[in-house]
């Protein structure tokens, strides 16, 4: 099942997504309230042409967003450093979020160099801590496209990743979640990027280091993760950063995340 968030006039709402068509959900919440409350069955009311509705991003108010650096082989290899002993974990502010076909805006005052990041994010549907590696996937709600905008004059600046990766509108997510139960193995995806229709990144998340539900064990057992937070799980080779010459965003460029089995996240760049 595919489940959205849309806006209306009256505020955020859950809508599940078929056919070209969003089916508004009897649900008095968001994303996060439905998961808190259990996820439970929900009835549904007349769709709509899904066209015509203003989708939002399908959590917008995580208690956190955990990322995961260099966790593609191809990825560390362009890097050109060590491969990871364990996860490298890092923070993405959940004022970084937003949603499928909205701008991802800076300050050209900030940053001139500003990159793409195609990723799947996992979204958390209980309350775990200290959860086995054989039970993690019975945590996972459902996945969905990520990108993990990156500042990479301010990464790099700074020697470590917060700031470069947390502006306003540095996480984009969408276009909707798809239930785990749907994909039942997460690392035999293909993923790719493209910017302005170029291809940049083209991956396989068989090749993460740390699998899902490696990566879900090992955060909740230094942290407890709560209904609706979000796990960006790294991204493969072909960032702009390392390419010769290097590739960063421009004001109106299209940049799209596709993950086989669950959709294509899209948004254009702005210069503010």
């Amino acid at each position: 099942m595919k489940i959205a968030q849309y806006l209306d006039e009256t505020g955020i709402h859950l809508g599940r997504v078929e056919d070209h068509r969003l089916f508004p959900m009897d649900f008095d919440g968001d994303m996060v309230s439905y998961l808190e409350n259990g996820a439970g069955t929900l009835t549904c009311r007349i769709p709509v042409a899904l066209d015509g509705v203003t989708l939002a991003a399908p959590v917008t108010r995580p208690s956190k967003i955990i990322a995961v650096g260099l966790n593609y082989k191809d990825h560390v290899v362009e890097n050109k450093v060590e491969t990871p002993e364990t996860p490298l974990l890092f923070a993405k502010f959940p004022t970084s979020v937003t949603g499928p076909g909205s701008p991802v805006q800076w300050s050209a005052s900030v940053t001139r160099k500003v990159d793409y990041e195609a990723e799947l994010a996992v979204v958390i549907k209980k309350k775990i801590y200290n959860c086995p590696e054989d039970k993690a996937l019975e945590a996972v709600f459902g996945y969905m496209c990520a990108n993990d905008v990156s500042a990479r004059d301010l990464q790099f600046g700074d020697g470590q990743w917060v700031r470069g990766k947390s502006l306003d509108t540095f996480c984009p997510l969408g276009p909707w979640i798809v239930t785990a139960d749907e994909i039942p193995d997460p690392q035999q995806l293909k993923i790719t990027c493209r910017l302005n229709g170029r291809l940049m990144q083209q991956g396989h998340t068989g090749s993460m280091i740390f699998k899902v539900s490696r990566l879900i064990s090992f955060i909740s057992r230094h942290i407890t993760l709560l209904a609706g937070d979000v796990i960006l799980t790294g991204t493969p080779s072909g960032v702009g950063a390392f390419r010769k010459p290097s590739i960063y965003m421009q004001d109106g460029d299209e940049v799209t995340v596709e993950i086989e089995k669950i959709g294509r996240l899209t948004n254009i760049c702005r210069v503010v």
